[in-house]
């Protein structure tokens, strides 16, 4: 088993273009045919270096998948918030639903939602709005 998996780092320490001290000296000690004990014991040595080093930088790629898992689950999440505000803009008839395009000059449109930004919650136009668009959702669930 040693043989298998010294021979396997040792083609993938050969493509490396920087080695380290050790990894150098574990090329030059693997490719000596008759090794002393002093050598066998110094091999050994670097072999359970280098396992330790291809463990760690797995359990770093193992972490990073981790960490990216979640930041790419929060992007995904982001996106579904967004391409649902889309759809909000396509069901008000705002936006075409073939081509994205706004159906009216992107500035004003713009500015309409602007003015809607500045509304205040308490305010008693809010109330009738949900209700057309609450009403205009469930239309549109059903069918």
């Amino acid at each position: 088993m040693h043989d298998d998996w010294l021979k396997g780092r040792l083609v993938y320490l050969r493509a490396l273009k920087a080695l380290s001290d050790y990894q150098r000296l574990l090329l030059l000690l693997a490719d000596i045919p008759k090794r002393t004990p002093e050598e066998e014991r110094k091999l050994a040595a670097l072999m359970r270096a280098e396992k330790a080093s291809d463990r760690a930088q797995k359990a770093r790629a193992t972490a990073a998948r981790v960490v990216n898992a979640d930041k790419l689950a929060t992007r995904k999440a982001r996106d579904r918030e967004l391409y649902n505000a889309a759809g909000l803009l396509i069901l008000a008839g705002l936006v075409n639903s073939r081509s994205g395009m706004p159906v009216s000059d992107r500035g004003e449109l713009l500015g309409a939602l602007m003015e809607l930004a500045q509304v205040p919650p308490d305010d008693h136009r809010r109330a009738g709005w949900k209700r057309a668009g609450d009403a205009l959702l469930a239309e549109k669930m059903k069918g």
